[in-house]
């Protein structure tokens, strides 16, 4: 019977995406993985190369997930502040993608060379630049880093939100702060005239 490669690939990221996203890069087990998914290990190395290289895969396809379920839509004012909600929402809901990203900047790997999470990003930068007219895509590409950074670093960083807010802290004001912070920077943004840098070109 022939071997059912992509199932054995869904079931593998699956696997990974939990271990992964719960252990990092370093603290991350192949054998886990392979036992989690009820897969030989050693498809692990012959569909993805390397442990790293199964993580970078993670990372990519779970932001092909988020991005799919937030787009931008619409244009103005109110199309930045209401993807700034979304994401805010999302990941206080789902986790997964918020720990993967900070354990990959814990790992101080360079910068990633994964064709897929390069265009995605660029992807959500330019409609960003798009639905705002007068913004420059640095000022686009700074504004959707100040989002992502809000709605990542929230529910990551729980420790010390409980020792400076307690240990129940009121959501929806903190929402509407986090939303003025990234309407503040749009304004500002805005004010200095979107002027282009050679990045833009």
């Amino acid at each position: 019977m022939a071997w059912d490669t992509h199932r054995t690939r869904r079931l593998l990221l699956e696997a990974a995406t939990e271990e992964f996203s719960a252990r990092g890069l370093a603290g991350g087990r192949v054998d886990r993985i392979a036992e989690q998914a009820g897969i030989n290990k050693q498809r692990i190395y012959r569909y993805f190369g390397s442990k790293t290289e199964l993580f970078d895969e993670v990372v990519a396809q779970e932001m092909v997930r988020v991005m799919a379920l937030i787009p931008i839509d619409g244009s103005g004012r109110e199309a930045v502040l209401s993807y700034a909600r979304r994401m805010i929402a999302h990941h206080r809901r789902d986790r997964v993608l918020a720990r993967l990203l900070f354990w990959e900047s814990l790992e101080e790997r360079p910068p990633t060379t994964s064709a897929e999470r390069l265009d995605l990003s660029g992807d959500k930068v330019a409609a960003l630049a798009a639905a705002v007219p007068g913004l420059s895509r640095t000022q686009a590409a700074e504004l959707v880093f100040l989002i992502v950074t809000l709605a990542c670093g929230s529910p990551i960083l729980h420790n010390v939100d409980r020792q400076l807010v307690g240990a129940e802290p009121d959501l929806a004001p903190r929402t509407e702060l986090m939303i003025a912070a990234v309407g503040a920077a749009l304004d500002t943004a805005l004010a200095t005239g979107g002027a282009a840098t050679p990045d833009d070109e």
